[in-house]
C-alpha cells in the first residue's frame, strides 16, 4: 500500500493483491463462431462520464408547470448539458429509471456540440444536431428499475467534449419517483412542447439539476482505455464548487490526468449526502458499488472517498461514535474485497476535516474522524491511500480546513481547496 501525503509520496507498501487489471478482458475472444468486427456493442467501449442515480426528492422535482398533479414532464422538453473525459471515435447515452415506479415513456431524444461549447448553455450547434434512436427506434420505454442504451452516435469526441441532450417525453412520467441527480452543479433548461430540434431553449425555465440521463460511453481509441470510479459524498459532488464551472475536484484531477496523455476517464459516482451506512440521498454506498462501479464499463480503479456523513448523522456520544467507527471500518473492507474479487484496484482517501461546521460537536465525532483515519492510513486492505486530510487540514488546527480552501461552512471546500485534493494525487497509481 501506498501512501501519500501532501507534498511528497511516503512509499510505506504496495500490496500486491491483483497484479495489472485487464481492461480488455471482456470476453471477446469467447465466441469463435462468429465475426464481431462489425458489431459496435463488441467494440472498445470506455465509460467517460456518469452521474450517480438517485431517487429526486421532492423539492427537486422540476419547477411548475412541469411538475403536475399527476406526474412530471408531461409534454416537456428537457436539454442537460455536460462534460465528459476521454474521448473516442464514437459515443452512446445512458438513460436511468432505477427510481421510477412507473414506465419513462422516451418519446424523442436529440444530441449536438453546445453552440459555445460550454455547458449549462441554451443553444447548440445546429451543424451537429443528431437524433438518437434506441435499438432503431426513435422512442423506448424504459421499464421501472432499468436503464436503457442508446444505439451509437457516430461522430468523434475530443477529450473534455460537452454534449446538449434533448429529450422529449409526450406522456411525461407518471407519479412522483423519478431518477435523477440534483446535485448536477450545471444548468438545464425546460420547455412544454418537443422541441428536440430547437436551435435555442432561450425562454426556457432553468433548473440546475440532472434528470435521467446517467452516462456516456465511447469507443476509445486506445486499446488500454481505462476508467476510474470514484465514489463519494457532497465533497465529491461538488458542493462548494462553481455552477456550470466543472471545478469539482474530480474535474481538475482528470485535467491532470488529461495533460498527462494517459487515455483514463474519471467518473464521478457522488451524492450529497450520502453515506457508507444508510440510505438517505442515494443508496448508500455500501449498497451501490456494483452498480456505480463494477458495472461502468473498463472501470480498473475504484477510490472511496466517504465517510464523513456517518459520523456526522450518529449521535454525539461514545457508543454512537463507537458502533460508527467499527461498521465504518467493516464496511470499507467489503467494498475493497468486492472490488479485488472483480480484478479492480480499491483506493481510499482520509476523511477531511469538518470543525467549525454543524458536524463539530467539539469531542465524540472529531474523534471518532481520527479513529477512522488512523486506521485508513495503517490498513492492509488497499491498493493505495490517498491521504486528503493531510492536504487540506490546517496545522494551526487540525480539526479544521484551511481558511484558504473553506467555502464557509467548515466542511465544504472552494474550487481552491478542491483543486488542492486533484493535485495530492500522483498519477502514477494510474497505469
Amino acid at each position: 500500500m501506498r501512501l501519500i501525503t501532501p507534498l511528497s509520496v511516503s512509499l510505506a507498501y504496495c500490496l500486491s493483491v491483483l497484479g495489472a487489471p485487464s481492461p480488455k478482458n471482456h470476453g471477446k475472444g469467447n465466441d469463435l463462431t462468429k465475426d464481431h468486427s462489425k458489431d459496435s456493442s463488441w467494440s472498445n467501449w470506455v465509460s467517460s462520464w456518469a452521474t450517480m442515480p438517485q431517487l429526486v426528492e421532492p423539492y427537486n422535482l422540476p419547477p411548475a408547470p412541469f411538475n403536475g398533479s399527476t406526474g412530471v414532464f408531461v409534454d416537456a422538453s428537457l436539454r442537460q448539458t455536460l462534460k465528459i473525459t476521454h474521448g473516442g471515435s464514437s459515443f452512446r447515452l445512458r438513460f436511468s429509471n432505477v427510481f421510477g415506479v412507473n414506465n419513462l415513456d422516451i418519446t424523442a431524444v436529440s444530441v449536438a456540440r453546445p453552440g459555445n461549447g460550454s455547458v449549462g448553455t441554451t443553444a447548440i450547434d445546429s451543424s451537429s444536431l443528431t437524433p438518437v434512436t434506441f435499438s432503431g427506434n426513435a422512442s423506448f420505454s424504459v421499464p421501472n428499475g432499468a436503464q436503457v442504451v442508446s444505439d451509437p452516435i457516430s461522430w468523434g469526441l475530443a477529450d473534455d467534449a460537452t454534449l446538449a441532450v434533448t429529450m422529449y417525453l409526450a406522456q411525461g412520467q407518471p407519479g412522483f419517483s423519478i431518477t435523477g441527480h440534483p446535485g448536477s452543479r450545471t444548468s438545464s433548461y425546460l420547455l412544454a412542447g418537443n422541441h428536440v430540434n430547437d436551435q435555442d431553449f432561450g425562454n426556457a425555465t432553468r433548473t440546475d439539476h440532472w434528470y435521467f440521463i446517467s452516462g456516456v460511453e465511447v469507443i476509445a481509441n486506445e486499446d488500454n482505455a481505462a476508467a476510474i470510479a470514484i465514489v463519494g459524498d457532497s465533497l465529491t459532488d461538488g458542493r462548494g464548487s462553481t455552477t456550470n464551472g466543472n471545478d469539482r475536484w474530480p474535474d481538475q484531477f482528470y485535467e491532470r490526468i488529461k495533460n498527462a496523455n494517459k487515455p483514463i476517464s474519471v467518473l464521478n459516482q457522488a451524492a450529497g449526502g450520502n453515506r457508507v451506512l444508510a440510505d438517505g440521498l442515494g443508496p448508500a454506498a455500501l449498497g451501490r458499488i456494483d452498480r456505480d462501479v463494477l458495472a461502468q464499463t473498463q472501470v480498473s480503479w475504484g477510490i472511496l472517498f466517504e465517510g464523513v456523513n456517518d459520523i456526522g448523522t450518529a449521535a454525539p456520544n461514545f457508543q454512537a461514535q463507537n458502533e460508527t467507527v467499527n461498521r465504518l471500518i467493516a464496511a470499507y473492507e467489503q467494498i475493497a474485497a468486492r472490488l479485488h474479487a472483480q480484478r479492480k484496484y480499491a483506493y481510499i482517501a482520509t476523511i477531511t476535516p469538518f470543525g467549525n461546521n454543524s458536524y463539530d460537536d467539539g469531542y465524540y465525532r472529531e474523534n471518532a474522524r481520527q479513529h477512522v483515519n488512523s486506521w485508513i492510513r495503517s490498513n492492509t486492505v488497499f491498493d493505495c491511500v490517498l491521504d486528503f486530510d493531510a492536504t487540506v487540514r490546517d496545522p494551526a488546527n487540525m480539526t479544521r480546513i484551511l481558511p484558504a480552501y473553506d467555502v464557509g461552512d467548515g466542511l465544504h471546500m472552494n474550487p481552491t481547496g478542491y483543486g488542492a485534493l486533484a493535485a495530492s494525487i500522483p498519477l502514477d497509481l494510474f497505469m
